[in-house]
């Protein structure tokens, strides 16, 4: 295997992973809070299709990335009132979600079939990214080092700041937490918030870097893995990164051996090994937690009801 070639699978797979770590940080963050949001892909699709448009209409893609985590946070709000307020089904209500965010970004995203867009400029100077070796480390787009900078972020929030020292205590025991005085809703309002927001700018990856087009469910099930990837990681963000890049790691094999031509397997088959890798990885942990062990929130996916 050349230099360049390994150099090009590098980035690939760094490519990969960013969009599944950005949406699966926003989904660990609320989950801690103890809310379960099954509407990733919905979201996703929702930034994506947001953030074309606007990029495609005023021809920056950074404002495209804004409109994604805006629109993708509207939709998430829909969900934390349904959810949170009104106490309706997480499960059901996440699931909606998704249906909604599939359909409503196919209808908005048809007249923008066919188009591209410019995409988000590098960060470092071009001539570091010209060198075959430098550009593993300078010739990525801005949303990956974000996404390690977040990761860091979420880390530092949840185990060293007070305000996630809260959120945690609220998602192992809303009904201590609202006792002592603290805001329950509103803190899972913010964190579902955010999540919706990450989600959005997952989405916005697709559409605005990877691409950059909008084809309709572009983002491929590619939440339904962020959501998974949260429970792989054990709620941990450190984990979550390094799960994150295995499942590119998956997704890039696929894709290799696609350009390669490798015909030992159907295209189907390939295309499938990304989402077989996560059910097989969550059956695994299925079976490690048989014995009740776990470290989900233990008020993941409870609905809250204020006490007089």
């Amino acid at each position: 295997m050349t230099t360049t070639l390994l150099i090009s699978i590098l980035m690939t797979l760094a490519a990969a992973a960013t969009p599944i770590l950005i949406a699966a940080l926003g989904e660990l963050v609320a989950e801690k809070s103890g809310v379960l949001n099954l509407g990733v892909e919905g979201m996703m699709l929702i930034g994506a299709v947001s953030g074309f448009a606007v990029a495609v209409t005023t021809g920056s893609p950074a404002l495209g990335c804004l409109a994604a985590m805006v629109a993708a946070g509207a939709a998430s709000m829909i969900f934390a009132v349904l959810a949170l307020s009104l106490t309706a089904n997480q499960v059901a209500t996440g699931l909606a979600l998704t249906i909604f965010g599939t359909g409503i970004s196919a209808l908005a995203g048809a007249p923008f079939v066919g188009l591209t867009t410019p995409t988000l400029g590098l960060v470092f100077p071009p001539s570091l990214a010209a060198d075959p070796v430098l550009r593993l480390v300078f010739g990525h787009s801005p949303l990956v080092y974000i996404a390690l900078i977040l990761t860091f972020a979420v880390w530092w929030f949840l185990s060293r700041s007070r305000a996630g020292l809260i959120l945690r205590a609220i998602g192992e025991s809303d009904g201590a937490a609202h006792s002592i005085g603290y805001p329950v809703l509103k803190v899972r309002y913010l964190a579902v918030l955010f999540g919706g927001a990450m989600a959005g700018l997952g989405g916005a990856y697709y559409s605005l870097v990877l691409t950059p087009m909008w084809a309709e469910r572009l983002t491929a099930g590619r939440g339904w893995i962020a959501i998974a990837l949260v429970v792989f990681a054990s709620w941990r963000p450190g984990r979550l990164a390094l799960g994150a890049y295995l499942f590119g790691a998956v997704i890039t094999l696929e894709l290799q051996a696609k350009a390669a031509g490798f015909s030992a397997f159907a295209p189907e088959f390939l295309s499938s090994l990304p989402y077989l890798a996560t059910i097989v990885v969550l059956a695994v942990i299925s079976v490690g937690r048989a014995g009740g062990n776990t470290a989900a929130p233990a008020c993941l996916g409870k609905p809250f009801r204020a006490s007089a």
